[in-house]
């Protein structure tokens, strides 16, 4: 399942995985689309060669569309084409998109259930040299309680085409959050992408780890270094459905390690952490403990810099496991 690259199963680890940028994967999935199917068509609210719908736009630009610093009407033309039988992806920074335009998607995508496809980029600490203002940490909470929603957090560029691509061939509202920052492709073409359905990246019997997002590979570095220097067998679980959260999956992790730990770039309230607590309080409780952006807001700093700072790179996840064992 996993790249070569990162074989967890020896002594020695394999550095140097191949890495892409959400966005590169997201713009380069779009084209791909667009020459595919005539009714696809995109939205964009001033950033589009950032947010890499400009490739789309270039190749088809009657059916691109620049609304400006306008996400509010942004989201009302896409409704409009959806009526008309398009599909349209309304892609901006994910700050922007869907904070700024959240009572329009409530009413005019969620309501309806009209199938428009929202994407927010550079999402999580991937814009962090832009500081607190920049990063978005609450999207998903936001997307997350709107009926008829699927929510998507692709763990890599990979994900990010299947996702794109699912989306687009399944009728209704989805919200895809994406990242800016090049990550290690942790998963290949072969590896499955299935609606709903969450991936056992490595097995184990002592604790579940499930995760969304690019994250996700920090999950996997600190379960080899729990396994070298502790002994300890951590599940990987990555979660990139949000909702529906595959609960199956999950549910039969904990029952056989009878301890989990949420993993996410996003506040702990609403997001993965959030989902994840409500299906164990209903479905099956044991000790949990979410790993996240505990309420606060972000700074400026390198995406490595601020994952270490914020207690989410690998080597802070062995901390936080080998205490929460303990206890």
């Amino acid at each position: 399942m996993l790249n070569n690259q990162l074989n967890l199963n020896t002594e020695i680890f394999i550095p140097g995985p191949e890495k892409k940028s959400g966005r590169d994967s997201f713009g380069e999935a779009l084209l791909s689309l667009g020459e595919n199917n005539p009714n696809i068509v995109v939205l964009g609210a001033d950033l589009m060669e950032s947010t890499r719908i400009n490739y789309f736009a270039d190749k088809f630009p009657k059916r691109a569309i620049q609304m400006g610093i306008a996400e509010q009407n942004m989201i009302g033309v896409a409704v409009g084409l959806s009526l008309e039988k398009k599909i349209p992806f309304a892609v901006s920074h994910a700050v922007f998109n869907p904070s700024n335009n959240w009572a329009q998607i409530r009413m005019g995508v969620a309501l309806s259930n009209a199938n428009v496809k929202i994407v927010g980029t550079h999402s999580g600490f991937s814009n962090g040299k832009d500081g607190g203002v920049a990063e978005p940490f609450e999207d998903i909470s936001l997307m997350r309680v709107l009926p008829n929603f699927t929510v998507i957090e692709p763990i890599d560029g990979v994900q990010v085409v299947k996702a794109a691509k699912m989306s687009a061939s399944l009728y209704g509202p989805f919200y895809i959050r994406i990242s800016k920052e090049s990550t290690p492709l942790i998963t290949t073409e072969d590896t499955p992408f299935e609606y709903g359905k969450a991936l056992v990246l490595k097995e184990g019997k002592d604790i579940t780890i499930v995760s969304s997002g690019p994250i996700t590979y920090e999950a996997l570095l600190a379960s080899r270094e729990l396994k070298l220097k502790y002994n300890i067998e951590a599940e990987v679980i990555a979660s990139p459905f949000i909702k529906p959260l595959d609960k199956e999956t999950i549910i039969s992790s904990i029952r056989k390690t009878g301890k989990v730990i949420s993993l996410e770039e996003h506040q702990i309230e609403g997001g993965l952490g959030g989902a994840l607590a409500e299906v164990i309080v209903e479905e099956y409780p044991v000790r949990m403990m979410r790993l996240g952006i505990k309420g606060v807001f972000g700074e400026s700093g390198s995406y490595e810099e601020l994952k270490d700072k914020y207690g989410l790179s690998g080597h802070n996840i062995v901390n936080k496991v080998v205490t929460f064992l303990k206890v």
